[in-house]
Protein backbone atom coordinates (compact mmCIF):
# COMPACT_ATOMS: atom_id res chain seq x y z
CA UNK A 1 0.00 0.00 0.00
CA UNK A 2 1.38 3.33 -1.04
CA UNK A 3 1.74 5.98 2.32
CA UNK A 4 1.38 9.30 1.63
CA UNK A 5 4.40 11.37 0.85
CA UNK A 6 4.63 14.87 2.64
CA UNK A 7 6.48 16.73 -0.22
CA UNK A 8 8.56 19.77 1.62
CA UNK A 9 7.26 23.29 0.72
CA UNK A 10 8.72 26.37 2.06
CA UNK A 11 6.23 28.82 -0.25
CA UNK A 12 3.98 27.96 -2.74
CA UNK A 13 3.63 31.30 -4.06
CA UNK A 14 7.77 31.38 -4.96
CA UNK A 15 9.17 31.14 -8.45
CA UNK A 16 11.34 28.26 -8.03
CA UNK A 17 12.06 25.29 -10.16
CA UNK A 18 11.02 22.74 -6.99
CA UNK A 19 7.77 24.75 -7.04
CA UNK A 20 7.44 24.66 -11.22
CA UNK A 21 7.92 21.01 -10.94
CA UNK A 22 5.28 20.51 -7.69
CA UNK A 23 2.62 22.60 -10.00
CA UNK A 24 3.11 20.30 -12.79
CA UNK A 25 2.13 17.33 -10.90
CA UNK A 26 -1.00 19.09 -9.26
CA UNK A 27 0.96 18.82 -6.09
CA UNK A 28 0.44 22.18 -5.49
CA UNK A 29 -2.19 24.83 -7.11
CA UNK A 30 -0.83 27.03 -9.86
CA UNK A 31 0.03 30.21 -8.71
CA UNK A 32 -2.41 33.10 -8.90
CA UNK A 33 -1.58 36.04 -11.68
CA UNK A 34 -0.29 38.95 -9.99
CA UNK A 35 -3.44 41.51 -10.17
CA UNK A 36 -1.06 44.51 -10.39
CA UNK A 37 -0.60 44.32 -13.92
CA UNK A 38 -4.14 43.45 -14.92
CA UNK A 39 -5.38 47.05 -12.63
CA UNK A 40 -2.83 48.88 -14.85
CA UNK A 41 -3.74 48.28 -17.86
CA UNK A 42 -7.54 48.95 -17.24
CA UNK A 43 -6.65 52.32 -15.43
CA UNK A 44 -4.91 53.06 -18.72
CA UNK A 45 -7.87 51.77 -20.42
CA UNK A 46 -9.95 54.00 -18.58
CA UNK A 47 -7.32 56.81 -19.19
CA UNK A 48 -7.74 56.42 -22.66
CA UNK A 49 -11.37 56.13 -22.90
CA UNK A 50 -11.71 59.21 -21.17
CA UNK A 51 -9.94 61.22 -23.73
CA UNK A 52 -10.93 59.47 -26.37
CA UNK A 53 -14.17 60.58 -25.14
CA UNK A 54 -13.49 64.17 -24.58
CA UNK A 55 -15.49 65.58 -26.41
CA UNK A 56 -18.92 63.75 -25.84
CA UNK A 57 -20.76 66.55 -23.90
CA UNK A 58 -20.16 69.24 -25.89
CA UNK A 59 -22.61 71.21 -28.67
CA UNK A 60 -21.82 72.87 -31.54
CA UNK A 61 -20.66 76.12 -29.95
CA UNK A 62 -18.24 74.56 -27.73
CA UNK A 63 -16.59 72.44 -30.06
CA UNK A 64 -16.25 75.86 -32.18
CA UNK A 65 -14.35 77.04 -29.10
CA UNK A 66 -12.01 74.32 -29.22
CA UNK A 67 -10.73 74.81 -32.74
CA UNK A 68 -7.19 76.06 -31.59
CA UNK A 69 -6.83 73.20 -29.23
CA UNK A 70 -8.18 70.47 -30.44
CA UNK A 71 -7.31 68.03 -33.98
CA UNK A 72 -9.18 69.60 -36.97
CA UNK A 73 -10.21 65.96 -38.36
CA UNK A 74 -11.16 64.89 -34.65
CA UNK A 75 -13.37 68.01 -33.98
CA UNK A 76 -15.04 67.53 -37.39
CA UNK A 77 -16.43 63.65 -36.63
CA UNK A 78 -17.82 65.26 -33.42
CA UNK A 79 -19.58 68.09 -35.27
CA UNK A 80 -20.77 65.82 -38.00
CA UNK A 81 -22.18 63.41 -35.20
CA UNK A 82 -23.63 66.47 -33.61
CA UNK A 83 -25.65 68.08 -36.91
CA UNK A 84 -26.58 64.46 -37.31
CA UNK A 85 -28.16 64.34 -33.61
CA UNK A 86 -30.08 67.96 -34.48
CA UNK A 87 -31.55 66.77 -38.01
CA UNK A 88 -32.81 63.61 -35.88
CA UNK A 89 -34.24 66.11 -33.25
CA UNK A 90 -35.37 68.21 -35.67
CA UNK A 91 -37.53 65.41 -37.83
CA UNK A 92 -39.31 64.23 -34.45
CA UNK A 93 -40.26 67.91 -33.26
CA UNK A 94 -44.15 67.14 -34.34
CA UNK A 95 -45.17 69.48 -31.45
CA UNK A 96 -43.03 72.56 -30.22
CA UNK A 97 -45.71 74.25 -28.77
CA UNK A 98 -48.70 73.90 -25.44
CA UNK A 99 -51.83 72.37 -26.61
CA UNK A 100 -55.04 73.06 -24.78
CA UNK A 101 -57.16 70.39 -24.21
CA UNK A 102 -61.00 69.80 -24.55
CA UNK A 103 -62.44 67.36 -22.74
CA UNK A 104 -64.46 65.41 -25.58
CA UNK A 105 -61.29 65.25 -27.16
CA UNK A 106 -59.02 64.29 -24.34
CA UNK A 107 -58.72 60.33 -25.21
CA UNK A 108 -57.24 60.92 -28.63
CA UNK A 109 -55.17 64.24 -28.05
CA UNK A 110 -53.98 62.48 -25.35
CA UNK A 111 -54.20 59.00 -24.44
CA UNK A 112 -54.10 57.93 -28.23
CA UNK A 113 -51.67 60.51 -29.25
CA UNK A 114 -49.19 58.99 -26.56
CA UNK A 115 -48.58 55.88 -28.78
CA UNK A 116 -46.54 58.13 -30.71
CA UNK A 117 -44.80 60.21 -28.65
CA UNK A 118 -44.73 60.95 -24.43
CA UNK A 119 -47.40 63.39 -23.69
CA UNK A 120 -47.40 65.52 -20.89
CA UNK A 121 -50.69 67.18 -19.43
CA UNK A 122 -50.76 70.29 -17.41
CA UNK A 123 -53.93 70.31 -15.12
CA UNK A 124 -53.66 73.97 -13.85
CA UNK A 125 -55.43 75.96 -11.02
CA UNK A 126 -59.00 76.46 -11.57
CA UNK A 127 -59.33 79.78 -9.69
CA UNK A 128 -56.07 81.11 -11.13
CA UNK A 129 -54.73 82.33 -8.26
CA UNK A 130 -52.00 79.63 -7.57
CA UNK A 131 -48.43 80.70 -7.46
CA UNK A 132 -47.24 76.97 -8.13
CA UNK A 133 -49.47 76.94 -11.27
CA UNK A 134 -48.15 80.05 -12.80
CA UNK A 135 -44.66 78.90 -12.51
CA UNK A 136 -45.99 75.92 -13.93
CA UNK A 137 -47.63 76.84 -16.90
CA UNK A 138 -43.94 79.48 -17.48
CA UNK A 139 -42.15 76.45 -17.70
CA UNK A 140 -44.31 74.44 -19.62
CA UNK A 141 -44.13 77.03 -22.39
CA UNK A 142 -40.11 76.55 -22.59
CA UNK A 143 -40.27 72.90 -22.36
CA UNK A 144 -42.38 72.88 -25.51
CA UNK A 145 -40.66 74.83 -26.96
CA UNK A 146 -37.30 73.24 -26.66
CA UNK A 147 -38.38 69.43 -26.57
CA UNK A 148 -40.41 69.12 -29.38
CA UNK A 149 -40.60 65.46 -30.04
CA UNK A 150 -42.95 65.76 -26.59
CA UNK A 151 -46.13 66.62 -26.69
CA UNK A 152 -47.41 69.46 -23.58
CA UNK A 153 -50.77 70.14 -23.16
CA UNK A 154 -52.68 71.92 -20.32
CA UNK A 155 -56.07 71.80 -19.14
CA UNK A 156 -57.71 73.81 -16.16
CA UNK A 157 -58.35 71.08 -13.60
CA UNK A 158 -61.92 71.49 -13.09
CA UNK A 159 -62.68 71.19 -16.65
CA UNK A 160 -60.84 67.74 -16.91
CA UNK A 161 -62.16 65.88 -13.47
CA UNK A 162 -65.34 67.40 -11.93
CA UNK A 163 -64.67 68.26 -8.32
CA UNK A 164 -60.73 67.94 -8.73
CA UNK A 165 -59.35 69.72 -5.45
CA UNK A 166 -57.81 73.24 -6.17
CA UNK A 167 -55.21 72.30 -3.31
CA UNK A 168 -53.77 69.14 -5.94
CA UNK A 169 -53.09 71.82 -8.31
CA UNK A 170 -51.02 71.69 -10.47
CA UNK A 171 -50.65 68.34 -11.58
CA UNK A 172 -48.53 66.46 -13.91
CA UNK A 173 -49.67 63.49 -15.95
CA UNK A 174 -47.02 61.95 -18.13
CA UNK A 175 -48.31 59.48 -20.33
CA UNK A 176 -47.18 56.86 -22.68
CA UNK A 177 -48.43 53.99 -25.12
CA UNK A 178 -52.03 54.67 -23.32
CA UNK A 179 -50.87 54.92 -19.27
CA UNK A 180 -50.37 57.12 -17.07
CA UNK A 181 -46.27 56.63 -16.15
CA UNK A 182 -46.25 59.06 -13.72
CA UNK A 183 -48.30 61.41 -11.54
CA UNK A 184 -46.67 64.41 -9.40
CA UNK A 185 -49.47 66.36 -7.76
CA UNK A 186 -48.54 69.80 -6.80
CA UNK A 187 -44.57 71.01 -7.39
CA UNK A 188 -43.63 69.79 -3.46
CA UNK A 189 -41.90 67.08 -5.49
CA UNK A 190 -39.92 69.48 -7.76
CA UNK A 191 -38.70 72.79 -5.99
CA UNK A 192 -42.17 74.25 -5.33
CA UNK A 193 -42.47 77.82 -6.32
CA UNK A 194 -38.69 77.44 -6.98
CA UNK A 195 -39.34 75.26 -9.45
CA UNK A 196 -37.83 75.41 -12.95
CA UNK A 197 -36.96 74.16 -16.37
CA UNK A 198 -33.83 72.15 -14.97
CA UNK A 199 -36.62 70.58 -12.72
CA UNK A 200 -38.79 69.53 -14.87
CA UNK A 201 -35.86 68.34 -17.37
CA UNK A 202 -35.35 66.07 -14.62
CA UNK A 203 -38.67 64.31 -14.17
CA UNK A 204 -38.56 64.19 -18.14
CA UNK A 205 -35.22 61.68 -17.92
CA UNK A 206 -36.42 59.94 -14.71
CA UNK A 207 -39.80 58.95 -16.90
CA UNK A 208 -37.53 58.12 -19.86
CA UNK A 209 -38.92 60.74 -22.32
CA UNK A 210 -35.87 62.30 -22.64
CA UNK A 211 -32.13 60.13 -22.08
CA UNK A 212 -29.18 61.60 -19.98
CA UNK A 213 -27.43 62.01 -23.15
CA UNK A 214 -29.68 63.96 -25.04
CA UNK A 215 -27.55 67.33 -26.60
CA UNK A 216 -30.23 69.89 -25.81
CA UNK A 217 -29.94 69.02 -21.51
CA UNK A 218 -26.28 70.30 -22.39
CA UNK A 219 -26.97 73.31 -24.23
CA UNK A 220 -26.05 76.83 -22.32
CA UNK A 221 -29.06 78.16 -22.89
CA UNK A 222 -29.72 81.75 -21.44
CA UNK A 223 -33.95 81.27 -20.95
CA UNK A 224 -34.43 84.81 -19.25
CA UNK A 225 -35.80 86.56 -22.00
CA UNK A 226 -38.23 83.22 -22.59
CA UNK A 227 -39.24 83.54 -18.82
CA UNK A 228 -39.83 87.45 -18.85
CA UNK A 229 -42.00 86.99 -22.21
CA UNK A 230 -43.94 84.14 -20.64
CA UNK A 231 -44.33 86.28 -17.44
CA UNK A 232 -45.98 88.95 -19.81
CA UNK A 233 -47.86 86.69 -21.68
CA UNK A 234 -49.72 85.21 -18.32
CA UNK A 235 -51.62 88.90 -18.34
CA UNK A 236 -53.08 87.64 -21.27
CA UNK A 237 -54.09 84.00 -19.92
CA UNK A 238 -57.77 82.93 -19.88
CA UNK A 239 -58.97 80.24 -18.00
CA UNK A 240 -62.68 81.18 -18.65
Amino acid sequence: MDMPVNVPVDDPNADTEWNDILRKHGIIPEKQPDPEPIIQEALLEAVKKAHENRLEDKDLDELHDLEDEEDEAFLEIYRRKRLAELASLQKKSLYGQVFPLQKPDYARDVTEESSKAYVLVNLTSSLGTNVESRVLSNIWRQAARKFGDIKFCEMRADLCIEGYPEKNTPTILVYKDGDIKRQVVTLAQLSGVRTSLEDLERLLVEVGALTENDMRLKGKEDNEDEMQNDQDNDDDDDWD
